[in-house]
């Protein structure tokens, strides 16, 4: 019965939009989404985009205090937007330090993917490529949010939607090519690869460094963190795996977190194309 007046509560009360500042691509809109549902949210009942870094809400205002107390623990920043008020612009995005600043993340995300990935084909290690697309990809998605500054609603979903492709191709390829080495096993340079994976952790706190400046004023530090806290993870399964491998003598750890970051890859995105699709909707 409670659930049903709950469900009548939400239909009735008007949607509910916040500005979130520090997200920077659909795999944070997602981390907010799930958060939001962890508090009792539908998951029809709320919406992040990517493109335009707002959440919609339906829900009733009794039940806001506990969503935005669940939402808070992601570490971005959450401004309501009231009635029919104009969307905030975000600081961060117009000024051209922190811009530079990203540029700097970008280049260290694809010259070290790059080299990572060579050091895959070396060491013969399905996690260390599938770890270094990981950086490819972040770079990319970087950049080409970058560019997307400044464009029409409509033109930052079209870029979203290429992200999304991009991405599933990525995705596609790593469990292609490991589902292959399951059938063609070789155990692979277990030093390299936990050396490997040591260096991308510390290219991921360098990347951090040169946003530290823009620590005070809003929410953008604490979602950098969140970004580096969330590669890092990927980062030190490469390492376990690589301890794993030489204590076991098999390729099966190196194979089992390829699987993982592919899968990562896929679900982030199915994320993007989805969210794009909708704000393509509602530009047309």
């Amino acid at each position: 019965m409670a659930n049903t007046e709950s469900a009548g509560l939400t239909a009735d009360a008007p949607p509910v939009r916040y500005r979130v500042s520090g997200m920077d691509c659909a795999k944070d809109a997602a981390q907010i989404e799930r958060a939001a549902q962890s508090a009792g949210v539908a998951p029809g009942d709320v919406k992040v985009s990517a493109a335009t870094h707002i959440m919609t809400l339906n829900a009733p205002e009794a039940r806001l205090p506990d969503i935005e107390k669940a939402v808070a623990v992601t570490g971005y920043g959450f401004d309501r937007i009231d009635g029919d008020e104009d969307i905030p612009p975000n600081p961060a995005h117009q000024d051209p330090a922190y811009r530079r600043a990203l540029w700097i993340v970008v280049i260290l995300n694809v010259g070290y993917g790059v080299l990572e990935m060579i050091g895959g084909f070396i060491s013969g290690s399905q996690a260390v490529k599938a770890d270094a697309l990981d950086f490819i990809g972040d770079g990319a998605i970087t950049f080409l949010g970058l560019l997307a500054i400044g464009w029409s609603l409509a033109w930052r979903a079209r870029s979203a939607l290429i992200q999304g492709i991009f991405l599933g191709l990525l995705g596609l390829g790593v469990l292609g090519t490991t589902i292959v080495r399951v059938f063609e096993q070789t155990t692979p340079d277990a030093g390299l690869m936990g050396l490997l994976g040591m260096i991308a952790l510390v290219v991921n706190a360098i990347s951090v460094l040169p946003l530290l400046r823009f620590r005070k004023g809003d929410a953008n530090m604490r979602a950098v963190w969140l970004f580096s806290r969330n590669d890092a993870i990927g980062n030190a399964a490469v390492v376990v795996a690589a301890g794993l491998v030489a204590w076991l003598g098999s390729a099966w750890p190196d194979l089992i977190v390829a699987f993982g970051i592919a899968g990562l890859f896929l679900h982030s995105s199915w994320a993007i194309i989805r969210d794009a699709r909708a704000d393509l909707k509602a530009a047309a």
